[in-house]
């Protein structure tokens, strides 16, 4: 069974002062309906799908629209609310979400402003670790001027693990272009997983981090996300597939069973998710 777990399905209505930096570096971004979703899903098995919130910028994909999209595709679609945890109505925004049928959090901390090992965000934290809750977190990089950097290092993460170990969670883009650290902190906490959408793009990069992830004996923690529409999942399963292919002699190969591992990753039993 494969499962995408980061896809989006936040318009260009939805991105405030970030869409014009979004768009200098990736162009325009395409509208996704949820028909043109489901054509893309076809060739995983489940989908989670997200929006994004960074108040302090306009960014904001309601949880209103998150469940209808969810409701309105045809194939299995497990929806995430997008929530920043500057808002002073964030637990409210919390259990508004799960009322409406979403089931994890994606947060944006490099464009909203927050940092996760502030005690003042405890009791979210502490609530999603009580509800089982999942996270989606987005780290690394970001095309936006106003993203801060230093609240999207893998390291950041380390230290919310370490004071909230039960949450369960997710670091996109294996934290690229900090893969290396992102690795170690996946050997280090049980709760804590990465996924792998974008790394077939920088192919050294890719490269880099799948081999050491292999010797640090952490494929186990990685997952499958195709961070569409910008990629569909055809497109991040063959990049995958074509990265192992190639011949990397007089350095370590990338197993084929490592990328076919990640693919295949019950990803919805790691989280505690469900079957939609």
């Amino acid at each position: 069974m494969i499962v995408d777990v980061h896809t989006h399905c936040n318009t260009s209505a939805h991105h405030g002062r970030y869409e014009k930096d979004r768009a200098r570096i990736y162009g325009g971004r395409p509208e996704n309906p949820p028909d043109k979703y489901d054509e893309a899903m076809k060739d995983v098995d489940v989908s989670i799908v997200v929006g994004l919130r960074a108040t302090r910028l306009g960014v904001a994909t309601p949880n209103a629209y998150i469940a209808d999209f969810v409701r309105q595709t045809t194939g299995p679609t497990i929806g995430y609310m997008a929530l920043d945890l500057c808002d002073d109505d964030v637990m409210d925004q919390l259990e508004d979400g799960l009322a409406r049928g979403l089931k994890g959090v994606k947060l944006y901390p490099i464009l909203a402003g927050f940092d996760v090992r502030e005690p003042k965000h405890d009791p979210f934290f502490r609530e999603v670790a009580r509800l089982g809750v999942p996270l989606l977190i987005h780290t690394g990089t970001s095309a936006s001027p106003d993203a801060i950097l230093e609240l999207s290092h893998p390291l950041v993460y380390d230290g919310l693990a370490r004071r909230h170990p039960d949450v369960r969670m997710v670091l996109a883009h294996m934290s690229h272009p900090w893969q290396r650290e992102c690795v170690i902190v996946l050997r280090k906490h049980a709760n804590v997983y990465a996924d792998v959408s974008a790394m077939w793009l920088r192919t050294m990069e890719g490269y880099q981090a799948i081999v050491r992830a292999q010797e640090w004996g952490v494929v186990d923690k990685l997952v499958f996300g195709s961070d569409y529409p910008i990629w569909t999942p055809r497109q991040g399963i063959d990049g995958l597939r074509a990265m192992a292919a190639r011949d990397w002699s007089p350095f370590p190969s990338i197993e084929p069973e490592t990328i076919e591992s990640i693919l295949n990753r019950d990803s919805l039993e790691l989280l505690g998710l469900e079957l939609p």
